[in-house]
């Protein structure tokens, strides 16, 4: 089973005071990026890290939203934003109480949450849905960039 690990850091949220939130030219410390990468070292020995990166604050990002036909681009920094994600690992462990394990073990901040979503996979939907997301180019594409 496939799970997205989401990082929700607090230096990223809106209700971050502002001398602890994460501004332009954030970097995390030295200290924090070694003990997580020591945490990904352990998901990797095991064969359930799938994937893993780092997302810039939301003064760096847009948001697309579709209303009546129409979108409307709004760029960062996305104030309305309660909950931001600054990370994410994809891993494949065998239920979700493994995922919750894993996410239990993240060497993360005071402040900092993780969230945890199982992936869905295309036998999980009726054969209909399962027709209409059968498209070759994009299982080439993605078969591409996993071997790549």
């Amino acid at each position: 089973m496939r799970f997205m690990m989401f990082m929700i850091p607090k230096v990223y949220q809106p209700d971050t005071p502002p001398g602890e939130k994460a501004g332009e030219g954030f970097s995390p410390p030295a200290e924090s990026v070694a003990r997580m990468m020591k945490f990904n070292e352990e998901l990797a020995k095991t064969g359930a890290l799938i994937s893993l990166d780092g997302l810039h604050p939301l003064s760096k990002g847009a948001r697309v939203a579709f209303s009546g036909g129409k979108t409307k681009v709004t760029d960062g920094p996305l104030i309305e934003a309660k909950e931001v994600i600054g990370g994410y690992w994809m891993i494949d462990v065998k239920s979700k109480e493994e995922a919750v394990e894993w996410a239990k073990r993240v060497p993360a901040q005071d402040g900092d949450m993780i969230e945890i979503r199982q992936v869905f996979e295309v036998s999980d939907f009726p054969n209909d849905v399962q027709k209409a997301a059968d498209n070759p180019r994009v299982k080439a594409q993605l078969e591409k960039r996993r071997i790549g």
